[in-house]
């Protein structure tokens, strides 16, 4: 049986959520059998951090009123998950009439709200689209690459750039420098011989 498969099945139990990925089951079918092995021995953190973003997704799911199974998650439930995820979040996010929104270093504290940075979304979601597809989904049916999980964070990105004074603007890499190749003389062009006939 598949992982999405078993994923979908254990979504059937009903478990209370106590914290962010823990429930009060000990039965979960997502387990780190469900992901592929790695090439080294160890799993890489990378590959740790996924298989535990994917048990909590499944926790979520399994705790969602009513449990939701993974062939019926949309793009729409992924929002819900990362709007939940929020309250655990620990950047600051100043609002437009607090005194700070816009400096990056505010001075004194403030009521703004705690929230996910846009950093740790865009990972996530990153890792999350990559274990959906190992565990078995259609790379056209993934709901973590949905259009609208790409405008939230889009916006969440913008939001937080101007709240934080932060720039999120992609770094360009640097390029390694290029030697440079040292030009040949061309030789020089040969006498062209008389056309036929002339003397």
């Amino acid at each position: 049986m598949n992982s999405i498969q078993e994923m979908e099945s254990s979504n059937s139990e009903n478990t209370s959520f106590n914290s962010l990925g823990n429930s009060n089951t000990t039965n979960t079918a997502m387990s780190v059998s469900n992901l592929p092995p790695p090439s080294s021995t160890t799993p890489s953190r990378y590959e740790n951090q996924k298989r535990r973003d994917w048990n909590t997704f499944g926790q979520y799911l399994k705790n969602h009123r009513p449990p939701l199974s993974l062939s019926r998650c949309s793009g729409a439930h992924v929002l819900e998950f990362l709007r939940y995820l929020d309250q655990f979040g620990k950047t600051k996010v100043h609002t437009p009439i607090c005194p700070f929104y816009g400096h990056p270093n505010p001075p004194a504290p403030c009521p703004c709200p705690l929230r996910q940075a846009w950093g740790s979304l865009d990972a996530l979601i990153g890792r999350l689209r990559a274990a959906f597809e190992e565990n078995g989904g259609k790379p056209e049916a993934n709901p973590f690459g949905a259009r609208a999980v790409r405008l939230y964070l889009r916006e969440v990105r913008d939001l937080q750039s101007k709240a934080r004074g932060i720039s999120y603007e992609k770094k360009k890499r640097k390029r390694p420098p290029q030697q440079q190749i040292q030009a040949l003389p061309l030789p020089l062009p040969l006498p062209m011989p008389p056309p036929p006939g002339a003397t």
